[in-house]
């Protein structure tokens, strides 16, 4: 499991389009599931993602929370599912890559 997180400077709607494009740049990712909520002050949407990984031979999952308050979206990335063994993780490298396509997106916005 591989976690990111960052406050930024942006528009909600925006953000999630760029996320949402950035992602499926990997031919084999695909948005499973998808939720918004009006909150008081702000909003929240959360994404999940899922790409088969070629190096584990598996399928990897990527959740995304983005919580808009005010001018600021708080944004937490975790990947998972990519790791082999069965007493210990290993072989992440799955995780860590799904993950670094997000960094990749959430890199171009103004961190507060």
């Amino acid at each position: 499991m591989a976690k990111i997180a960052r406050v930024l400077k942006c528009d909600l709607n925006d953000l999630l389009h760029d996320i949402d494009s950035g992602i499926r740049e990997s031919i084999s990712a695909s948005l499973e599931e998808m939720t918004d909520y009006d909150i008081p002050g702000g909003s929240v949407a959360l994404r999940v993602y899922e790409r088969y990984s070629y190096m584990g031979g598996n399928r990897v999952s990527l959740t995304v929370l983005a919580v808009k308050q005010g001018d600021t979206v708080n944004v937490c990335g975790i990947s998972s599912g990519g790791s082999q063994g069965i007493f210990f993780k290993i072989n992440t490298i799955g995780e860590n890559s799904f993950l670094a396509k997000l960094e990749e997106v959430l890199d171009r916005y103004q961190q507060i």
